[in-house]
């Protein structure tokens, strides 16, 4: 098994506007809602202050506001169409923070590296730029012998790889952990 952590780079910031609101008119949402979210996302003055000091306005029409609540449903919103094309891979996500996991059998990788080409993809297709130095691979390998893998690039850059033998023993110490 080999599971790619996936990082972009500044997500929120990246989000257009009027590509979020087309996704979202394809979802149903009403017009008048999608309108709103245009004219919430479009045209916002923004300022940077420091204690008294405050820097001249500028004006932002791509982005999510950074630290509204609504900024990661959007952002998740924006990738709802962001899924897996094999079925021996699984992806999840939350917010800006995606998983691709591929079943490696017969040490075939194809599916797998194919998906992280469509999803390098569709992050340039969707104005979003993968961040290789913070991405990383993980191998689970469940064999005995140890077996060579190629590294995994994206974008031309090597992605930073650890490697994990199954059959670790997890012991105890579990009961100290209680439901919120």
């Amino acid at each position: 098994m080999q599971s790619a952590l996936l990082s972009t780079q500044p997500a929120f910031n990246t989000i257009i506007p009027q590509q979020l609101i087309c996704k979202l008119d394809q979802l149903g949402l009403n017009t008048s809602l999608c309108n709103w979210l245009l004219d919430f996302l479009s045209e916002r003055p923004q300022a940077i202050r420091v204690g008294n000091n405050t820097s001249s306005s500028i004006t932002l029409s791509t982005g999510a506001p950074q630290g509204c609540v609504l900024s990661p449903l959007l952002f998740t919103l924006l990738t709802h169409d962001c899924t897996t094309t094999y079925s021996t891979n699984h992806m999840a996500k939350f917010a800006d923070d995606t998983t691709l996991v591929g079943l490696i059998t017969k040490d075939d990788e194809t599916h797998y590296r194919k998906e992280v080409d469509l999803l390098t993809t569709w992050c340039r297709d969707n104005n979003l730029l993968l961040n290789v130095s913070k991405t990383k691979e993980i191998v689970v390998d469940f064999r005995r012998g140890h077996t060579q893998h190629p590294p995994l690039t994206i974008n031309g850059a090597a992605v930073e790889r650890c490697h994990r033998k199954a059959g670790a023993v997890l012991r105890g110490g579990f009961d100290r952990y209680h439901a919120h």
